[in-house]
Formats: structure tokens, C-alpha cells, sequence
């Protein structure tokens, strides 16, 4: 597996991640608890060095399947996680946000246990909590560092100024926000921001969860646990109306003898050497085929092919609904 460094931060991790969310939480059921752990030692012995949790996803029980597959590979492996929302007994205050110090440092001895690891190597506050300073969250960050409780700093969906002002205080080494062939919305401002003051850039959903594989279209339902049925831009009819943009990945993906899932990865990691998707599957075969996409280079031509043909597709629907987006920094 090649290897990449977020940012000039030194932290170097396999060129693809392993977001374990939907082992636990968001895309239907749960998998059984044997299988979880199958697929993230699965992923160690193909040379994954990454892998991405969050205390809200079960909530906490995804911590406890990634602490429990990764203990006996604990100093091979770069174990991120999240904090910043209210949990009580183990649900979510309506997705209410909570980054105040004394919050962070009690989830923080939660996560450590959960994990079973005396650090953390990689400390993502999950959404910016506007009530909250976000130098007092940097500064609690930094803290847990001198302790060694925390390796690395990071922030997800945080905003040009939001990462500034916490970058002043502790160096921030990875920005996490969604990224792929059908959100390029980073490109605009926080790209050129990250390069600038030497961050990582991890992007989630570098699949646009599961839509540029091609195996979803119009007529494909999901069930009340899986959080698609919710996002506007999965609504039968902006499937229907961007199936233009997965027809085009499909047509490369033809050309290269690559599946879309690997064009789409391979498009990704041409973009910026310090950036590292983390791309998620529940299925051994998807795993493999996502790794494929590593060591499979787009040309400089195929790049201007797909720049040239994008420009003439426009993407329909919001990532988001109305109360999710209302929780993302700008």
C-alpha cells in the first residue's frame, strides 16, 4: 500500500483510509459484530493504516468494534475519531452540539476506553459548535496533547475562518469534509487554505455514498435506518437527474478497465498529494476493489477528459437537509 502525509504535520497514513461508520450506523443495519471486525482486520492486512470512527456512530458502539479489531495491531494503525455532540445514555440530544471543554475531556477518557488505546491519534471535532469558542476547543485539543492523550488535531466541515482561528492556537493536521466527483465545493476555498498552511485534507463520502459506483439509480428504495431516504440530493428524481454524471464515470471506468468506485477514488487522490479519502464498505470484494484504485494513476489526458466533460453536467439536489445543513461551518 502506498502512503501519503496529511499535510506537514508528519502524520503519515495509508494512501486510502477505512471509514468504519457503516459497519455501526447510518446505511440500514448494522453488521453483525464478528463481521465488523472481520472487515477492519481485513483492511490492516491489505495495508490500510487509516481508520476513521466518531463517538456518534451507534453512538459509541462503532468506537468499541474499531477498539476491539485494532488492539492487537494498535502501534501498526492511525486510529481517528470524533467529538462535539451531547450523548446521553448512548443517543443523541437531537444532533445537539457540545464542545465545551469539560464535555470534550470526559468523551475523551470515554473514547480512550472504548478504543482500548492510550491515545488517539487523530482528534477530529465532528461539527464546530457555534456557542463554543473555537480557540477554547483548540486549546483543550492542546492540552490533551501535552498529555498524551491526543497525537494530532483535526477538524471536520469547518469553514476557512473556523480553521484559521484553531490553527493559530494548535496546528490542526487534517481537515475532514465531503469531497468527490459530485461535491466539489472545496476546491473554491478550503483547498487552497489547506495547502497554504500545510493540512491534510480527508474527504468523506469520496463515493457519494455508494451513487458513483453506478449501483444505485432511480428505482433503488432504502429503509428507514439508512440516512439517504433523507438527503435531497437522493430523492427519486435528483437520482434520475444526475445519473448523467455516473453514465460518464461509467464510460471511463470502460476505457481504463477500472470500475467507477475506482475512477472515482483514482480522480480523488489526483488531486493533492496530502489527501487521503476514506472510502467505506460492510463487503470484502467492495474493499479490494476500493484498494485497486491505489495503484492505478489517471493520465494528465484522462484528467482534462473528465474536467471537459463534467463542465457540461450539472449536479441536482442539496447534500443536505434544512436541520443537518444548518450544523455545518461556513
Amino acid at each position: 500500500m502506498k502512503t501519503r502525509q496529511l499535510g506537514t504535520s508528519g502524520l503519515e497514513v495509508s494512501a486510502l483510509g477505512y471509514g468504519c461508520m457503516g459497519l455501526s450506523s447510518g446505511y440500514g443495519e448494522p453488521s453483525d459484530r464478528d463481521h465488523a471486525i472481520e472487515m477492519i482486520r481485513a483492511a490492516v492486512e491489505r495495508g490500510v493504516t487509516l481508520f476513521d470512527t466518531a463517538q456518534v456512530y451507534g453512538p459509541f458502539t462503532n468506537e468499541e468494534v474499531v477498539g476491539e479489531a485494532l488492539a492487537s495491531f494498535r502501534d501498526e494503525v492511525v486510529i481517528a475519531t470524533k467529538f462535539g455532540f451531547n450523548l446521553v445514555d448512548g443517543e443523541s440530544e437531537s444532533n445537539q452540539l457540545n464542545s465545551r471543554p469539560d464535555h470534550i475531556r470526559r468523551m475523551t477518557e470515554d473514547s480512550l476506553r472504548r478504543l482500548r488505546t492510550d491515545r488517539i491519534d487523530l482528534y477530529y471535532q465532528h461539527r464546530v459548535d457555534p456557542d463554543v469558542s473555537i480557540e477554547d476547543v483548540a486549546g483543550t485539543v492542546n492540552e490533551l496533547i501535552a498529555e498524551g492523550k491526543v497525537k494530532h488535531f483535526g477538524l471536520s466541515e469547518a469553514g476557512v475562518k473556523t480553521i484559521r482561528r484553531a490553527h493559530a492556537v494548535q496546528p490542526v493536521t487534517a481537515l475532514q469534509s465531503e469531497y468527490s466527483l459530485w461535491w466539489r465545493e472545496p476546491e473554491e476555498e478550503i483547498l487552497p487554505t489547506l495547502e497554504e498552511l500545510g493540512i491534510g485534507f480527508v474527504p468523506f463520502s469520496p463515493l457519494g455514498r455508494g451513487f458513483l459506483t453506478g449501483n444505485i439509480d432511480a428505482d433503488t428504495t432504502f429503509v428507514d435506518s439508512d440516512f439517504r431516504h433523507t438527503l435531497p440530493r437522493f430523492d427519486a428524481w435528483n437520482r434520475k437527474a444526475n445519473e448523467g454524471l455516473v453514465d460518464l464515470i461509467k464510460r471511463i471506468a470502460e476505457q481504463k478497465r477500472m470500475t467507477p468506485a475506482q475512477i472515482a477514488l483514482s480522480w480523488l487522490l489526483s488531486r493533492k498529494p496530502w489527501i487521503v479519502p476514506i472510502p467505506g464498505t460492510t463487503k470484502l470484494n467492495r474493499l479490494e476493489e476500493n484498494l485497486g484504485a491505489v495503484d492505478v494513476a489517471l493520465s494528465a489526458e484522462d484528467l482534462g477528459d473528465i474536467e471537459q466533460a463534467l463542465a457540461g453536467i450539472s449536479i441536482q439536489g442539496d447534500r443536505y437537509n434544512e436541520s443537518t445543513q444548518q450544523m455545518i461551518d461556513r
